[in-house]
């Protein structure tokens, strides 16, 4: 029957399922020795914790030894004399053991509680240490189901898990003990149905990892669900998708209550089983202490005392069964955080990197080809491309030609497969990425803003500016006059995405981000293109002032904004087609000359009849 349950939970996945896939399984041992130094810092508490867990059970044992002679003492012989001072060690007993158990249990808490919290921000750290790639192909969903349920199972295990063992390996040592000194033949008796105990823990716990596995992906499917539902709430509701996305969150809820359930219907198996053999023994234990106390061989209050003890004793006996269930259900969460932790950057620093100081921002890209991780097609080929200090370099073409992927190599988010990308003359892979993203400010398309205040918005750029400095920013990005006239100012909270302020609002407040960086190098990936033509129109003054002095290259679909570019690069299929200036691709007659006449067919010619749109900032720019 177990294995049927096992059978029906473990099923092969379904379409879909396979985003979220089971971690590979690593034994119970390796998983100890991997996170056993996460506890060294807590050394000194555990230990007293420990010292806790082995004292309470002597308290219990205490007081059934104090009731072993009231009822020998007290009342067998019906001396009251002796009855105060057994009630008061009792009282005593009682007090000692619950100013014990509360210790016990505050000190496990925080040591439980602060273990958690480094294990999290452990993980947390390592995952942005990894290259944008992993977070392209990984659904975020399942990441945080990990870095929140998953890593609360290693506490379980080795925190929880490993006090709950000891205790109860005391307390089975303990109460042994105390039954042999009472009756030595009657805890032979007792100690036969201990095997048993242990056989069928063995039998579950196997099971119950397989279960628990199971079970923890489809948590990580729930969470993928609602992440990618409730961040595209938009989207949702303008499509009149709500009831749809209901339906599909209801689904894979369904399937985490089949393996929920199917996992319960494993572990409440353990429960009842164990019971039968457990009253079987207790029967055959209180037909010989009735017999022994017929004889003579033990008293009614050691008889009582006795079973007491055993009763005791079967408690921890159990509760190691059913912790090797834990145990093994919380191992399936730790494998998750270790397929976490085994991933490794793509991109890496090279042990001894070229210092770079502040560079002039002269960039150079030689010959680069390149294709995703994990996949086969080529994205750019043969690319080259030079920018010099103060000059404005324009990537345009159609969507997917791979001009952003080209931004994502500046920033060394990857590295070229083929040729090389220098700055100052140093090829990045030889320079600290760290370096090389310093020197360079972004400004996108989809305006990133965390969930904070304008100022705090302002300050990512460079964090140890002052507020003077912010100031100056924001006036330069023409944010300045929008900002004070929020409720708070620069302390107003923007909101998620900062979906609290317009896009306009947004664009400028990340100008005013790269503003402050001060960066020699500028990186524009479609900054108006999400922008209405009014919004727009207000940006291109402090994005003038944003790049002048600086080796700026910009995407663009709209070739109004970088007809004065000093090189225009016409990007098709990963390919450079043509390049030249404005004036120089129209007079060509080639690809650049049809996309412009395509998207602007009755526009005059800016170089020769219109005033430019986004012009060079030594012709138009105001210095910031």
């Amino acid at each position: 029957m177990i294995r049927r349950m096992l059978r029906a939970l473990v099923r092969p996945p379904e379409a879909g399922d396979d985003v979220v896939a089971p971690a590979p399984p690593v034994a119970l041992r390796q998983i100890f020795r991997r996170f056993a130094p996460e506890v060294r810092p807590f050394r000194g508490r555990l230990c007293l914790s420990l010292l806790l867990v082995v004292v309470s059970p002597a308290a219990d044992a205490a007081a059934i030894w104090m009731f072993k002679i009231l009822v020998d003492d007290v009342i067998t012989p019906r001396d009251f004399s002796v009855f105060p001072a057994v009630a008061a060690t009792y009282v005593g007993i009682t007090l000692l053991g619950g100013a014990i158990g509360f210790a016990d249990a505050y000190l496990a808490a925080w040591i439980g509680e602060n273990f958690l919290r480094r294990m999290r921000t452990r993980v947390f750290a390592h995952l942005h240490t990894l290259s944008v790639g992993f977070f392209d192909r990984r659904r975020l969903g399942d990441i945080l189901a990990r870095l929140t349920g998953d890593v609360a199972a290693i506490e379980s295990l080795l925190l929880a898990g490993v006090a709950q063992a000891a205790s109860a390996v005391v307390q089975i040592g303990l109460f042994t003990g105390l039954m042999v000194y009472l009756n030595w033949r009657l805890t032979l008796v007792a100690l036969a149905a201990v095997p048993v105990f242990w056989l069928f823990a063995r039998a579950f716990s196997l099971r119950i990892k397989a279960g628990s596995r199971e079970v923890r992906r489809r948590t990580g499917l729930i969470n993928v669900v609602a992440e990618e539902s409730l961040g595209n709430a938009i989207l949702v509701q303008a499509y009149g998708r709500e009831q749809a996305e209901v339906d599909r969150f209801d689904r894979r809820a369904g399937e985490s209550v089949h393996a929920q359930l199917a996992t319960a219907r494993i572990g409440a198996l353990f429960a009842p089983v164990t019971q039968v053999f457990e009253v079987l023994g207790v029967m055959a234990i209180v037909g010989v202490g009735i017999w022994q106390l017929s004889l003579g061989q033990i008293t009614l209050g050691g008889l009582l005392a006795f079973l007491i003890y055993l009763s005791q004793l079967y408690s921890p006996v159990r509760s190691l069964g059913q912790l090797s269930n834990t145990v093994f259900g919380a191992a399936a969460g730790a494998e998750r955080i270790i397929e976490l932790l085994d991933e490794q950057p793509e991109v890496t620093g090279p042990d001894h990197p070229v210092p770079l100081g502040r560079p002039q921002g002269r960039l150079h890209v030689e010959g680069v080809g390149f294709s995703y991780p994990h996949t086969t097609r080529d994205v750019l080929h043969d690319i080259d491309l030079t920018a010099a200090p103060g000059e404005v370099v324009a990537l345009v073409g159609a969507s997917g030609a791979g001009k952003t992927t080209l931004l994502k190599l500046l920033l060394r988010f990857y590295d070229p497969t083929e040729g090389r990308i220098t700055l100052d003359g140093h090829d990045l892979r030889d320079l600290d990425p760290r370096d090389v993203r310093a020197a360079v400010a972004v400004v996108l398309q989809e305006t990133l803003l965390l969930d904070g205040t304008v100022e705090e918005n302002i300050l990512a750029g460079r964090p140890d500016a002052d507020h003077d400095a912010v100031v100056a920013a924001a006036r330069a990005a023409d944010a300045h006059d929008f900002v004070v006239a929020l409720p708070d100012g620069y302390a107003t909270r923007v909101g998620q995405r900062g979906r609290l302020l317009s896009g306009g609002q947004r664009q400028r407040v990340a100008i005013a981000r790269a503003m402050i960086r001060d960066a020699p190098v500028l990186l524009l990936d479609e900054p108006t293109a999400s922008l209405d033509a009014e919004a727009g129109e207000r940006i291109l003054a402090p994005l003038r002032r944003l790049m002048a002095g600086r080796t700026t290259v910009v995407i663009s679909h709209n070739l109004l904004t970088v007809t004065h570019a000093d090189r225009i690069l016409v990007v098709e299929h990963g390919r450079v087609v043509e390049r030249g200036t404005h004036g120089e691709l129209l007079a060509a007659e080639g690809r650049y000359a049809s996309l412009y006449r395509l998207h602007h067919p009755t526009r005059p010619d800016p170089v020769t009849r219109g005033r430019p749109v986004l012009a060079h900032p030594s012709v138009e720019g105001t210095p910031s």
